[in-house]
């Protein structure tokens, strides 16, 4: 048997993944504008579901957001994500996943929690899915956020 070695962070990878997540959320966060609340209606007619946003800190360089589904808590149980924006860097970052209080960026292996020992990375690439579907299938009071953010 072989052993395994020790998890070595990605991290240009993991900076990659936070660039493009900051790309994804400034749509969401210039719909939300002054506001510190956006809920955004996603899904089908026959399943339809929302997704809230809510600022939790506002500061010159840095914004902190939870984006919350309830009807996803069911069956998936991180349905809630702290999400920090670095507006200098460009770059966000999930800094917290439901039930979990906060992420690492990398654990031992094994833990108490069972922490994958990339789940830092791991909540990223979910942060970027999460957001592709919210661009794909979001609608803001009935309108399109997107249109009102870009003005289609």
């Amino acid at each position: 048997m072989t052993r395994r070695g020790r998890y070595r962070l990605d991290f240009r990878a993991l900076m990659t993944q936070c660039e493009e997540n900051y790309a994804r959320m400034m749509p969401l966060m210039k719909a939300l504008g002054d506001s510190d609340s956006l809920a955004v209606e996603l899904g089908h007619e026959h399943h339809p579901h929302t997704l809230y946003l809510r600022v939790l800190e506002r500061s010159p360089y840095t914004t902190t957001v939870r984006l919350e589904d309830q009807e996803l808590l069911a069956v998936l149980p991180a349905s809630r994500l702290t999400v920090r924006l670095y507006h200098d860097a460009r770059l966000a970052e999930v800094t917290e996943a439901r039930p979990f209080r906060k992420v690492n960026a990398r654990y031992g292996y094994p833990n108490r929690h069972m922490h994958q020992r990339d789940e830092k990375a791991q909540w990223n690439r979910f942060l970027a899915e999460w957001l592709r579907h919210v661009h794909d299938h979001g609608r803001d009071a009935g309108m399109s956020w997107r249109r009102q953010v870009s003005g289609d």
